[in-house]
């Protein structure tokens, strides 16, 4: 079974970064290399803009798991744009160990 829907098939390779929660996404970005930082963002980035559109027109109530992935993958994009195009490391710079501590998630 697909993990995205049809026209978001190329994200495939990349679906164990449709993450429900900000700190899983968070974990795989700070356990994660440049190199597959870098792979990622390069195959999701072009896709912004058609997903975006896309999920506009996606139910909110009764969301498919299809369109849910692709919705995580992105806020995974998200987690992953500035160590790509400001720090150039997986990690926030000279920050000394970090987390993220969520006390409420936002409903998909």
């Amino acid at each position: 079974m697909a993990a995205f829907p049809t026209q978001f098939a190329a994200l495939e390779p990349y679906a164990d970064w449709a993450l429900p929660s900000e700190a899983d996404r968070y974990g795989k970005r700070i356990t994660s290399t440049m190199d597959e930082l870098q792979e990622f963002y390069d195959a999701a980035f072009p896709l912004l803009d058609s997903s975006t559109e896309y999920l506009q027109g996606a139910p909110i109530d009764g969301i498919s798991d299809e369109d849910r992935n692709l919705l995580w993958l992105f806020s995974s994009l998200i987690t992953v744009s500035f160590p790509i195009e400001c720090w150039r490391q997986p990690t926030v710079p000279d920050s000394g160990p970090a987390s993220i501590d969520v006390t409420v998630e936002p409903r998909p």
